[in-house]
This record gives C-alpha cells, sequence and structure tokens, in this order.
C-alpha cells in the first residue's frame, strides 16, 4: 500500500465520471497468511488476500505497521483494487493494492466492510 498522503483539508480531488469509477475494481478478500517483510525500504508487511472463486488469492504489501501486529491480520476482510498491474516492491511483487485511510498520526488503518460479505464481493 502506498502513501498517496492526501491533505485532509485540501478539499476534494477532481471531478471523475461514474465511468471512471466503474474502471477501477474493488473487491474485498479476506487475509489468509501475512508476514514480516524486513527488506522494505518502509516498514511493511506481506499479506496474501483470497477475493473467491474468479480472482484467487493475490499478494500485497501493505504499510500498516504502526496500526497491527501480523497476528491481527489473518481472518481480516480487506479491500483492494485488483485491476491495477503488478508493482514490484524489493524482491516482493505486490498484485493488488490494499486501501486504507491515514489516521490522526498519518499512519494507515485498513479500510475493511462492518460486517461479512462475501469475498470478491466488489464496491459499489
Amino acid at each position: 500500500m502506498s502513501h498517496l498522503a492526501h491533505d485532509p483539508a485540501a478539499g476534494a480531488s477532481e471531478e471523475i465520471t461514474f465511468d471512471d469509477f466503474l474502471k477501477v475494481d474493488i473487491r474485498v478478500g479476506t487475509i489468509v497468511r501475512a508476514a514480516e517483510f524486513p527488506e522494505a525500504r518502509k516498514p511493511a508487511y506481506k499479506i496474501w488476500v483470497d477475493f473467491g472463486e474468479g480472482i484467487g488469492a493475490r499478494k500485497s504489501s501493505v504499510q500498516i505497521t504502526e496500526n497491527y501486529r501480523l497476528s491481527d491480520l489473518e481472518g481480516r476482510q480487506v479491500a483492494a483494487v485488483v485491476n491495477f498491474p503488478p508493482r514490484q516492491i524489493g524482491p516482493f511483487m505486490s498484485e493488488v493494492l490494499t486501501l486504507g485511510f491515514a489516521d490522526e498520526a498519518g499512519a494507515v488503518t485498513l479500510f475493511s466492510p462492518d460486517k461479512p460479505v462475501p469475498d470478491g464481493a466488489r464496491l459499489f
């Protein structure tokens, strides 16, 4: 998860169309594995997220070490963009962009549904 730091006081981004929004495929999945990522330049974990039948499991690098321990992650549902091209993060190929919001200190908090939903469900 790259920190696309955005100043909350700056206001909304440029207006887009609904068709633009539909191009971004955001799905929910369950973290099935999490590991340390000591090779990352910034503190991060490696996670494997199961998006269910059709998409399957995908890998992601996530900079969430300030708010989460590895033991907090397995079984947690998260949202991710599944149709970006893979991105090389050091020796690890990140296949999805796991989504989150910055807290008051700028540390990432994962974005997830407030109750369980089927893996692979699309955000709309």
